[in-house]
């Protein structure tokens, strides 16, 4: 397919075979690579004990593949760099490859596409696609330096040396499961620039006046929250620490500092209110936990709704632009995601490879785009390890 004749692929098999390509890294990106390129052409390094960690944990465990719904706009990251790679390996070829490998994802919430059964379905075929490749497990990567023109790929156990290295080292996510800064590292040891990086699609932590949101722990409702204009909806779950929920996870991706706005009341019929004989606790859209809780802050008596006063229901339609500063996030981690990164504008959007050193790539969440909760983030990992896959096979750089 990649190839003018049968001839030329096997010279290029061979090439990779003499010098594989090193691709630093086990997560999704990773092993998508590994699983689009010929046999034997790649060596794979994971600090893990086994690839996919993070896959396997993904979704509760359900795996969120990727989104009916697929554009540029449900992405942090320069837009015409997102819409490049996506246009190249969309959600509708993903889920055709996925199908051919007798994986057939369900579609759920709408436009969310998720393993049938688990996370499970989806790691089995990356690793039975990507076996082809050599693995380097519980292997850590110190260093990477160039002479001439090949690399030299340090770890903790042994020295490779390659012309191709591909960095799908990760962001910072989940330490536990070997995230590291590695990746960084090596971008900017190579003249890249690495964009400020942060926890995303994580809880918030609270300040001293919403500390009675941690007496709702385990408690949820439907919510409308606007951050700085991006405007996220879904379930807001309150949690010892703050809170949480998808609503909460979708914000913190456009979060840095300062105030957010949550609809309590989205659409909510006032006039229902008003003329109520009712207990307010028993026809706002809230669970009633929640929603006497927000009546002692605002010092307001559970009573028919019929009987409040006008400068009460003011006070109640607060609940509807309740606005406050989140203190924090819940960090790395908890965080399923890493925003910030390598820029994007030294990396070549046709290949995935920098700008500023040849044979050197870059591909998955290490670069500085970062998806909605919703499959965003898998479907970004596959459609650039796929360009890169691509570039290299075709011999590009």
């Amino acid at each position: 397919m990649f190839y003018p004749c049968k001839v030329c692929e096997v010279l290029v098999i061979m090439r990779f075979m003499n010098q594989p390509i090193i691709i630093i890294g086990g997560g999704a990106s990773a092993l998508m690579l590994a699983s689009l390129l010929p046999p034997n052409s790649a060596v794979v390094i994971d600090a893990n004990a086994k690839p996919g960690a993070k896959i396997r944990i993904s979704g509760g465990g359900k795996c969120n593949i990727t989104n009916e719904k697929m554009d540029a706009g449900y992405y942090l990251g320069e837009s015409g760099f997102v819409s490049s790679v996506l246009r190249r390996f969309d959600e509708k070829k993903l889920l055709k490859w996925l199908e051919g490998h007798g994986l057939h994802p369900v579609l759920r919430k709408e436009s969310q596409y998720f393993c049938p059964r688990s996370s499970e379905e989806l790691l089995d075929i990356l690793l039975r696609q990507s076996r082809k490749q050599k693995f380097l497990q519980n292997e850590q990567v110190l260093d990477v330096r160039k002479r001439g023109t090949n690399f030299y790929v340090k770890t903790n156990r042994r020295t490779l040396t390659s012309e191709y290295v591909v960095v799908a080292s990760g962001g910072l996510s989940f330490p536990k499961l070997g995230a590291s800064g590695i990746g960084y590292e090596i971008a900017e040891h190579f003249g890249h620039t690495v964009t400020k990086t942060a926890p995303a699609l994580v809880g918030f932590t609270v300040q001293k006046e919403q500390f009675f949101f941690k007496e709702l722990s385990g408690v949820s409702t439907d919510v409308v929250i606007d951050v700085n204009g991006n405007v996220c909806q879904g379930s807001l779950l309150f949690a010892h620490k703050g809170i949480s929920g998808p609503a909460v996870l979708d914000a913190s991706l456009y979060w840095e500092k300062g105030k957010i706005t949550v609809d309590f009341l989205s659409g909510f019929n006032w006039k229902r209110l008003c003329s109520s004989k009712k207990q307010i606790s028993s026809v706002l859209p809230m669970p009633k936990r929640v929603t006497k809780a927000f009546l002692l802050q605002l010092d307001i008596e559970d009573k028919a709704g019929g009987a409040l006063s006008p400068d009460e229901i003011q006070r109640l339609k607060l609940l509807q632009a309740y606005t406050f500063a989140p203190a924090g996030t819940f960090g790395y981690s908890k965080a399923e995601v890493t925003r910030g990164g390598v820029l994007t504008e030294e990396i070549d959007a046709k290949t995935m490879e920098s700008r500023n050193e040849k044979g050197l790539f870059f591909i998955g969440e290490v670069l500085d785009v970062t998806g909605r909760l919703g499959g965003y983030n898998f479907q970004w990992a596959f459609s650039s390890a796929y360009v890169c896959a691509q570039s290299m096979k075709r011999g590009r750089r």
